[in-house]
């Protein structure tokens, strides 16, 4: 024993050695200050905004629109303004939260919440002008990332010449990547990720982006390879996981292995249920819905659109047209007109009693009033609805026109003149022919001018990549230039630093060898005491004053009745039992054969008082080698008793009591203590608040002798309750015992 202490205090004193030269990382599960402001979409500061941490601090803004509150990563940031719940956003290190503001109908502006980059070490940082410089500059890039990311990296460009802390670099590159990506330009937000990543690896968001990168880089391979690692890490909360399943399912989906994206997807939604993620729950329904469609399981894939619907409804007005939009889209492509059209016209509906024009649903995708008039037509066409196919693309070609939306007005257009023709109306099918050829006209020449703008905008974005870039590279030459001579500078004071280190750690290795000698010591006094006062518990809670003193009314009522054999028999089993009890008190644990002799004998006495109450039975499987194993002394007899006294006894007619020995492995028993009584809790609701206290304290004694025991034996004894049946009624105590 000393031999082993010494060598475990030898390797103590080489990690407290090297732990001197490392810093600590700030852990995950951490509460932290998380200080941040709200402002509106146009950057207003809002004022008044209540901030709430799920189950934890709050804060309400400032007039600068500032809040402060106690957080950890992955918790749960809920908004609300004027009592109403605006929306919720999770916590996780994000450099930037977005969200609409649904506490009215008419009122869409997105409230966003940039996140200020803080340390949570105990250093203080100085208040710089050129670190003032470095915040303001990558909260304005963070603010512009969505709103014109090409204004984001301008700020990304200042911020990047303000600093050269190393985490504040790989901040700025997060930035502007998140700026290109936003831009469509994959390959540049790869690049900038890579560079992040490089600096600030241990950062779960920012490998979820960068794999997002590469998938959108059609880098499938590194993409899901990232995502799994995400799926792998310890510290990655539940959203980060939902987020890492939906991105390896979608790369299975595009690489057509639609069984595979399919079990991913269902993995993510699992999860995301699990821990009340709306907002992914309603997009993983809808991603399984269409690839099961596409598998060609239609009545399943429909399950599914109706379950995102329901789950869009819960969290907001938008969001609930566009999960409507899309099922209207799935139930077009498995030719189901009447529900396709229905679903359209409602969605129609709700933008026009919303107010509301456009939602983005995504870069290459919107929903807006004309289109969605569009689709109607389109569905009511196939129906040969002619009549009033004709009048929604009259809608739409009129809606889209007011607001200079040439493709859908080009679309509605072609429409009419099909429609036109199809009916045999050929005057009006060709000035709609004629309009639509001036309109693919225009949207060519508009296409010509964008396709000029996108080459030169693409060379403008190059040149900032390459000024970037080339900031890098000087930065890093300047870092190695101050690292070396940083690196001879304190090439002597280390030696020195070593020395002392070595003797520091002796002396506080031998103050900690004596110290835990001590300690040991004393705790394995506390351990013998702590056996001393498990024996005493045991012996009160095995056979306590309530039980004794009944069974000695139980006698007396005997002799009263002139039954003196039934007394006599009565008498002499109770002292069997006691003195069994008594002796079995002391030890750990006794044989089960002596525990079941016990068992039964106290089973007996309660019988002879409660016979017309209940019966008892003891069924003992064949494979229980009873002699292998040992069980704590009267540790099934409380469980018993409660069955008794709290379940069988209340029965109207009469019940059974069972007790079942199994043993499913070579080194466990498995004991089931089962009756049929009123059950726990209408059994609760007869006791006196005198019964119900001594309950509790008798179920407590046994859970912390169970708790010292297992501590003791290392997790010898596992103990489980439940409900007998789904009425309630009945109880069921199932002891898993191994063996020595």
């Amino acid at each position: 024993m000393k031999l082993y202490i010494f060598f475990f205090f030898v390797f103590f004193l080489f990690v407290t050695a090297s732990s001197f030269s490392q810093s600590n990382d700030t852990k995950t599960l951490q509460l932290h200050t998380y200080s941040d402001y709200v402002s509106d979409d146009n950057g207003n500061r809002l004022y008044g905004i209540k901030v709430s941490v799920l189950g934890g601090d709050s804060d309400v803004t400032n007039r600068s629109g500032e809040f402060s509150v106690k957080a950890r990563i992955g918790d749960q940031i809920v908004l609300y303004k004027d009592g109403k719940k605006i929306n919720s956003y999770i916590y996780d290190g994000s450099s930037q939260y977005e969200i609409e503001d649904y506490s009215t109908i008419s009122n869409t502006t997105p409230v966003t919440v940039p996140r200020r980059e803080k340390s949570f070490s105990k250093k203080r940082f100085s208040k710089s002008k050129r670190s003032s410089s470095y915040k303001i500059a990558l909260d304005s890039a963070n603010y512009f990332v969505k709103k014109n990311p090409t204004k984001s990296i301008q700020f990304v460009e200042k911020a990047l010449n303000a600093t050269s802390n190393k985490k504040n670099t790989a901040l700025a590159y997060e930035t502007l990547a998140d700026a290109f990506f936003e831009l469509n330009q994959y390959d540049l937000a790869l690049s900038n990720y890579n560079i992040a990543f490089s600096k600030l690896s241990n950062s779960i968001p920012l490998q979820l982006k960068l794999a997002n990168a590469y998938f959108k880089s059609s880098n499938f391979t590194d993409s899901k390879s990232l995502f799994s690692k995400v799926l792998d890490n310890r510290n990655a909360i539940a959203f980060q996981k939902v987020k890492a399943y939906d991105g390896i399912a979608t790369i299975y989906k595009f690489e057509k292995n639609y069984i595979f994206a399919i079990r991913y997807y269902e993995k993510g939604l699992q999860l995301a249920k699990q821990h009340g993620i709306t907002p992914k729950i309603t997009d993983l329904n809808s991603k399984l819905a269409e690839v099961l469609s596409l598998q060609g399981e239609h009545d399943k894939s429909q399950s599914y659109i109706l379950n995102s619907i329901s789950s869009a409804k819960k969290e907001s007005k938008n969001r609930a047209i566009v999960q409507s939009n899309k099922a209207a889209d799935f139930y077009g492509r498995n030719n189901n007109v009447n529900e396709e059209i229905k679903l359209r016209k409602e969605t129609l509906k709700e933008l026009e009693d919303s107010e509301i024009n456009i939602i983005e649903v995504s870069d290459d995708e919107i929903i807006s009033k004309q289109k969605v008039k569009y689709d109607i037509a389109n569905a009511l066409e196939k129906q040969r609805n002619y009549p009033e196919a004709i009048l929604y693309f009259k809608e739409s070609a009129a809606d889209a026109e007011t607001l200079a939306d040439i493709e859908t007005e080009k679309k509605a257009i072609q429409g009419l003149s099909e429609v036109y023709a199809k009916i045999g109306d050929d005057n009006n099918a060709l000035i709609h022919y004629k309009k639509y050829t001036k309109l693919v006209d225009l949207i060519y020449q508009q296409k010509e001018s964008e396709i000029a703008k996108a080459v030169a905008f693409g060379k403008d974005l190059i040149e900032k990549q390459s000024r970037i870039l080339s900031l890098e590279k000087d930065r890093e030459l300047h870092e190695s230039k101050l690292n070396l001579f940083k690196s001879e500078q304190n090439l002597i004071v280390e030696n020195n630093k070593r020395q002392k280190l070595i003797i520091y750690s002796l002396i506080s290795g031998l103050l900690l060898l004596l110290v835990s000698l001590f300690y040991m010591l004393r705790s394995n006094k506390q351990r013998k005491l702590a056996n001393n006062l498990l024996a005493l518990k045991s012996l009160r809670s095995q056979m306590n004053p309530h039980f004794i003193f009944n069974a000695l009314n139980s006698v007396n009522s005997f002799i009263a009745s002139n039954d003196e054999r039934t007394a006599n028999r009565y008498l002499t089993d109770f002292s069997t039992l006691m003195r069994s009890v008594l002796e079995n008190s002391e030890q750990d644990f006794i044989p089960l054969d002596k525990e079941i002799d016990l068992l039964n004998l106290y089973l007996k006495l309660e019988h002879t008082r409660f016979d017309d109450k209940f019966d008892f039975v003891f069924n003992i499987a064949d494979n229980v080698i009873i002699n292998d194993f040992q069980i704590p002394p009267m540790l099934l007899q409380p469980y018993v008793e409660n069955a008794v006294w709290h379940g069988l006894r209340y029965r109207n007619s009469k019940g059974l009591l069972q007790v079942n020995i199994e043993q499913p492995t070579n080194d466990s028993l498995k004991i089931t203590i089962t009756d049929n009584g009123i059950g726990r809790k209408h059994s609760k609701a007869l006791k006196s608040k005198n019964q119900m206290k001594q309950k509790s304290k008798g179920m407590q004694n046994i859970k912390q002798r169970v708790a010292i025991l297992n501590e003791m034996y290392h997790d010898k004894v596992d103990v489980s309750i439940s409900d007998l049946f789904d009425d309630e009624s009945g109880t069921k105590v199932v002891l898993l015992l191994k063996k020595d």
